[in-house]
Order: structure tokens, then C-alpha cells, then sequence
């Protein structure tokens, strides 16, 4: 069975970048990725409606690459995220998480008895439709999962120390926006009370062996929250990436062919 080669990388303390995709879910993606040069792809579920049948079909186009997929589901239920395994995902955030009772639970979901509560199906998508030892593909889907619960609330910060505590919790991923909108301070990420949250979220992390992560949505943002110790990140918004690129294009054309001389 594959391996997760972004969680092993996570785990001896290194740094792994990707692409967080909530709008372009077209055949090409994982490997536009991959040639870009990310470890990872992370499908949204949360903000998009994008359902189980595309999920499926862009997991599988991530098959034969050196590329990790993963996926935010709408919530921190089963049947979210077992699905969300059974089609291939290899890491699964979930938002909103408040206390580590919660996030137990949703390792729960993760594993397979007497580790948790996974049903099993063999044979399907998140195997490679293959053959085998079943014990050991328990251990082989058991290793590589991640599990990424998202602090974006007062009760997921107040609780922050707990969840990391978990076992089987992987890395916390900040909920920038609506963090700050839970604190009360909507968008403002140089307040000093979203500034302390975030240094506390990264010390949670480091004193239970988990690892800090975010998305980037800019190259100053990028450097600063690596100086800070995420070292799970992702890069830009798809279609805010395209939207930009675009921008930028229109504009340099918009300048080149000014007229000169006159009306033509």
C-alpha cells in the first residue's frame, strides 16, 4: 500500500507545502500540482459543495503521483469522514474543533476496531482495489492517515493544550478568519489578542509533538507564519491564484498595446 510521505516528513520534524483547492476540480489538477512542486493537494468540502462522486474521481487522478491527498470535510461526523477515506484520502481536516473529547472522536473515526470505529471495506479506492493481508493494511491505512483538526474557535483555543494532547492527532491547521471572527475581531490579523492565539496554537503544537498549519495566502504571510514554526502550509487560494495571474497578464497587455502616435 502507499505510504504518506508528507506525514513521515512531519513526523522527523521537517516541512511539507501544497496547494489547498476549493474551485478548479478539473482532470489536470493533481498534476498541475505535483509539477508545481507540492506535497500535497487538500480538497475542500466545507465552503465549495463539492461532493464524494468529484472527490473520488480527483483522488484517483492523484494515483501514480508523488502527491498526498487530503481533504477538509463539512464537519467532524463519521460519515464524512470515513467516506472521505473509503474514496482515498490520506489526510482529513476538520473545522470547528472546540474540545479533545471531540477530536478523540474523530481519530475514532479513523481507525479501525479495537482502535476505533472505521467500518471496513477492502478492495475499494483507498487500497488500490488491491489484494492482501488485511491486518496488515489496517496497520499500513492506520500509519499513514492524518488527522488534522482545525482551531478556529474561543472553545477550540481555550481547549487548545487538550487537543493537541490527543493521540492520533496529527496537526492543528488555524482557522484564520473565523477565528478571528469567534475572538470578535473580524479579519484583523495583526490584533495582539489573534497574534497571542496564534503563538499559542504553535506551542501547543510543539510541546505535544504535533505540527502547526495554515494557509498562506500571500509570499508575506508565507514567511512570516513559517518563521512562526507551521511547517504544514499551503499556498494561495485556486481561483485567487488564477484571478491574480490573470490580473496581472490583462494589465501588461492593456499597457503594450496602447496606441501611439494616435488613434488607430
Amino acid at each position: 500500500m502507499r505510504d504518506n510521505p508528507v506525514k513521515n516528513t512531519l513526523a522527523a520534524g521537517g516541512c511539507a507545502f501544497g496547494a489547498m483547492v476549493f474551485e478548479f476540480f478539473s482532470p489536470g489538477l493533481p498534476q498541475l500540482c505535483r509539477n508545481a512542486g507540492a506535497d500535497f493537494v487538500l480538497y475542500d468540502m466545507e465552503h465549495t459543495g463539492l461532493g464524494f462522486e468529484t472527490l473520488k474521481t480527483q483522488f484517483a487522478l492523484c494515483r501514480g503521483l508523488p502527491l498526498v491527498p487530503m481533504v477538509r470535510v463539512p464537519r467532524g461526523e463519521y460519515h464524512f469522514i470515513a467516506r472521505a477515506l473509503d474514496v482515498g484520502a490520506m489526510g482529513v481536516m476538520v473545522p470547528m474543533v472546540g474540545t479533545p473529547e471531540e477530536a478523540a472522536q474523530i481519530v475514532a473515526c479513523t481507525r479501525y476496531p479495537p482502535q476505533g470505529q472505521r467500518g471496513a471495506a477492502f478492495g475499494f479506492a483507498h487500497d488500490d482495489y488491491e489484494g492482501g493481508d488485511i491486518e496488515a493494511k489496517i496497520a499500513a491505512l492506520h500509519a499513514r492517515t492524518m488527522v488534522i483538526p482545525q482551531i478556529e474557535t474561543r472553545e477550540g483555543l481555550a481547549n487548545v493544550e487538550a487537543i493537541a494532547a490527543v493521540p492520533g492527532v496529527d496537526a492543528l491547521w488555524v482557522g484564520h478568519f473565523d477565528l478571528t471572527n469567534f475572538m470578535g475581531i473580524p479579519g484583523q490579523f495583526r490584533h495582539p489578542d489573534y497574534l497571542a492565539a496564534i503563538d499559542r496554537i504553535v506551542a501547543a503544537c510543539e510541546a505535544h509533538g504535533k505540527t502547526a498549519a495554515f494557509i498562506a495566502t500571500d509570499e508575506d504571510w508565507a514567511r512570516e507564519y513559517a518563521a512562526k514554526g507551521f511547517r504544514l502550509m499551503a499556498y494561495g487560494i485556486d481561483q485567487l491564484l488564477l484571478q491574480r495571474a490573470l490580473g496581472h497578464g490583462l494589465d501588461v497587455l492593456r499597457a503594450a498595446g496602447r496606441p501611439r502616435g494616435g488613434a488607430r
